[in-house]
């Protein structure tokens, strides 16, 4: 594929900022030229993410449901068994997907029995030809290689938001965990998914210096989700208005300009989203998607399978296959 467009990891925040700011119409006709560049238009990759450990979680993070202490009614579920995750991976598979997401709401990987079982969860997923990605909280060098060597293929730790801004949503950790989560992820020749959420209350300038943090890393993350603010009853951000589609728009164009062949995945909000307003964010060059067995993605609510191919059949969209070779 011919480019002319420089991969660069050396942004300002001025340039960032100036692209941000540009008017909706001609931000977004940059981010498509872009993306036409460098990814097919027409394919999206559809992710599915499943929860195999559901709330308990010891952490603050002032927008999830699954805090222990929030009174959120999320009922805990204790880590699943193998055979019921390789199970739903596999319908996953045969629906159209081609990466598949576990995700444990737990604060740190821990050595014990469960991270054990998470790997022969990694090995059982990584066997019926998925790109595995896995979503466990903080992790160090020697975890991460061990999941690298089980067959992981991407893992994900969001910034969440601005470093300046970090502390008014979570006090259990700092931005700097979450930055030395990647450094090891990244150490161990993993993937790397990361990005954030918008609606948390920032500003525009915190939302271009997430990007800038994320756009400066020695290399890009492969894949950079953006989240609208999923509110859950109960937890500190519940009553905080929804987010503007147009916000979304605007983020993932400029997401798309700063790391032109990262994959931006448009990722929970989406059931807040008509067709309409999706399409605006497939055109800024969102091509990756997440999709759940249940109108859930994790414990908020997700678009249905169904109107998912719906959708894609609209806007003349096809599931992207696998392209990274099976071990």
């Amino acid at each position: 594929m011919n480019t002319k467009t420089q991969i660069r990891n050396d942004w300002t925040r001025a340039e960032i900022q100036e692209i941000y700011h540009q008017p909706l119409l001609e931000l977004v006709y940059r981010a498509a030229t872009i993306h036409r560049e460098f990814h097919h238009p027409g394919e999206v990759q559809v992710c599915t993410l499943l929860s195999v450990k559901t709330g308990g979680c010891p952490e603050d993070c002032s927008y999830c449901g699954q805090a222990a202490r929030y009174h959120t009614g999320i009922k805990v579920k204790a880590l699943m068994s193998k055979t019921d995750v390789v199970a739903i991976a596999q319908r996953a598979k045969d629906a159209g997907s081609s990466r598949f997401c576990m995700a444990a709401a737990w604060r740190e990987v821990r050595d014990n029995r469960d991270f054990e079982n998470i790997l022969e969860m990694v090995k059982g997923v990584n066997d019926i030809g998925l790109e595995v990605c896995c979503t466990l909280g903080m992790l160090s060098e020697s975890q991460a290689e061990r999941l690298q060597e089980a067959g992981l293929y991407a893992y994900n730790h969001n910034l969440d938001t601005s470093e300046e801004h970090y502390q008014e949503i979570i006090s259990t950790r700092t931005f700097n965990d979450r930055l030395s989560t990647l450094n090891h992820v990244r150490k161990a020749g993993l993937s790397v998914c990361s990005g954030g959420i918008i609606g948390l209350g920032e500003t525009h300038a915190d939302r271009i210096n997430m990007l800038h943090t994320l756009s400066t890393l020695p290399r890009h993350p492969e894949s950079v989700p953006v989240n609208a603010l999923a509110r859950v009853k109960g937890t500190p951000l519940a009553d905080l208005p929804k987010v503007d589609s147009w916000e979304m728009t605007r983020m993932i164009a400029t997401a798309r300009i700063l790391m032109p062949k990262s994959m931006v995945r448009l990722s929970a909000g989406r059931a807040e989203m008509s067709t309409e307003e999706q399409s605006w964010c497939f055109m800024a060059g969102a091509n990756s998607i997440f999709t759940s067995e249940s109108e859930e993605l994790l414990v908020t609510p997700n678009p249905r399978l169904d109107d998912d191919r719906k959708m894609f059949e609209v806007l003349g969209l096809k599931p992207m296959e696998k392209k990274v070779p099976k071990d």
